[in-house]
């Protein structure tokens, strides 16, 4: 079972991103403007979210989402409300301004369902 182009459109639309379909996996990146830099550099910001694996309906879905530090908490809440594992937090920069963070999220589900609830918890985050 493959990944469609149409499918992996769907998914980035729910998710307010783009994305691209090898047709083995969906990339979707969904930017986040938060003014970040870094080593005094602007810096863009974004969730890498990665679809993959089709079989049976379901899909292994993973997320590495950017947050600011004060939003950790928040979304570990929210990611774990919708079943979400939560598999890593790290950061990855040395003198950014703001503080960024970086949560990786994983599940096995219908990639549609994964979407949808991946997009409410995002929707707790500043924009």
């Amino acid at each position: 079972m493959k990944i469609s182009e149409a499918l992996c459109k769907r998914l980035a639309t729910i998710l307010g991103g783009t994305g691209m379909s090898d047709g083995k996996s969906c990339s979707i990146m969904v930017e986040r403007k938060l003014n970040a830099r870094v080593l005094g550099r602007k810096y863009e910001t974004e969730h890498e979210i990665t679809i993959q694996s089709p079989q049976n309906g379901t899909t292994l879905n993973t997320g590495e989402i950017t947050l600011l530090q004060s939003e950790v908490q928040r979304f570990i809440d929210a990611a774990r409300k919708r079943n979400f594992k939560v598999s890593a937090i790290h950061n990855h920069w040395l003198f950014d301004k703001p503080r960024l963070m970086y949560l990786h999220i994983e599940s096995i589900e219908n990639p549609i369902v994964f979407a949808r609830k991946l997009r409410s918890a995002l929707d707790i985050l500043k924009k």
